[in-house]
């Protein structure tokens, strides 16, 4: 078995589009592999975040993981900061990295972009990714193509480690799945759906009760068209909706097409719209069923405990070969 990491941060509402891109391939993944999967708070911080809301969101997000299939039987579900090791890895990779390589980096120039002061955690928070992945020794790193940049700082930090320290982190590959992997905007086929869009209509959160997500999808932007047709370039949007209708509903794009041939986009935007709500919906009683039993507090500890010996154990290794008189006993 290969070993898996990945997390999503607990900042806003989780969306469809972390549901189809990330979510189920972890379910899937979780049946041939040794899964890590964790809420990570610790980056969530990078940007302001109001200490009430970042309790409540983490708890959420790791409630959804559940209610999405999540098995803690076959993974293991934690949350980062619950395992300290994280941060002091980090740290020390932050050490190895140069300012040069880290002002490279797309998400900090976007997220610094028009800012008069930027904090520094913002400027080397893919150095705590580096050691999210690497303490784990992870094979495998689900990632969007918006994060390919950090994964590859990853590689990179762990080759900087191996040749002046002794070869010890394992260098790991990214898995982009070739379906479902990115999710468009409602409003803007051209944006990744993002739970941090200030329109709440470019997106469809995964507890967005039945008529709200009927709503949303009526007002999706198509074009002036009226043909269902899958073409990326010319219909972006119209392209975007037949692949969420496709993952919700388990058919094809050949199907959907033939289905709604000569039809306009009113009767596939309502079907659709049943579509994603079939899915949502045994996914929201779930969720409340997890939140309301308070079985997520046993599920994220002894998910904790678990990742901890991993990582505690990597820890102490990189800090030998770092040179760190260690405690004595």
């Amino acid at each position: 078995m290969k070993r898996v990491l990945s997390g999503i941060q607990p900042s806003g509402q989780l969306t469809l589009g972390n549901y189809i891109g990330a979510m189920q391939n972890f379910v899937k993944l979780q049946e041939t592999e040794e899964c890590y999967f964790m809420v990570v708070d610790l980056h969530a911080i990078t940007v302001p975040q109001e200490p009430a809301a970042l309790r409540e969101q983490t708890e959420a997000v790791a409630a959804l993981f559940i209610a999405a299939g999540i098995d803690p039987a076959k993974s293991n579900v934690f949350v980062q900061s619950h395992v300290r090791a994280h941060a002091e890895l980090g740290w020390m990779f932050t050490t190895l990295a140069y300012m040069g390589e880290l002002e490279r980096m797309t998400q900090f120039k976007d997220k610094s972009a028009g800012k008069d002061s930027v904090g520094a955690g913002l400027f080397v928070y893919p150095t705590l990714m580096a050691a999210d992945i690497l303490i784990y020794n992870a094979d495998l790193v689900p990632v969007g193509d918006d994060q390919k940049q950090h994964l590859e700082l990853s590689r990179d930090l762990a080759h900087r480690f191996n040749t002046k320290y002794g070869d010890y982190f394992k260098v790991p590959e990214p898995y982009i799945p070739k379906v479902g992997a990115r999710i468009m905007s409602l409003d803007d086929a051209s944006k990744k759906m993002s739970k941090s869009n200030p329109n709440p209509g470019s997106f469809i959160a995964l507890l967005d009760p039945p008529d709200v997500v009927r709503k949303k999808i009526s007002r999706a932007t198509t074009d002036s068209g009226r043909e269902v047709k899958f073409d990326p370039a010319n219909k972006p949007e119209v392209s975007n909706l037949l692949s969420i209708y496709s993952h919700c509903a388990g058919m094809t794009i050949e199907q959907i097409e033939a289905k709604y041939d000569g039809q306009g986009y009113g009767a596939f935007k309502k079907d659709l719209a049943e579509a994603v709500v079939s899915v949502l919906e045994p996914l929201q009683t779930r969720y409340n069923e997890i939140r309301s039993s308070g079985a997520i507090h046993d599920i994220l500890k002894q998910g904790a405990e678990k990742a901890s010996v991993v990582a505690d154990k990597t820890l102490a290794d990189a800090k030998e070969l770092m040179g760190f008189l260690a405690p004595k006993r």
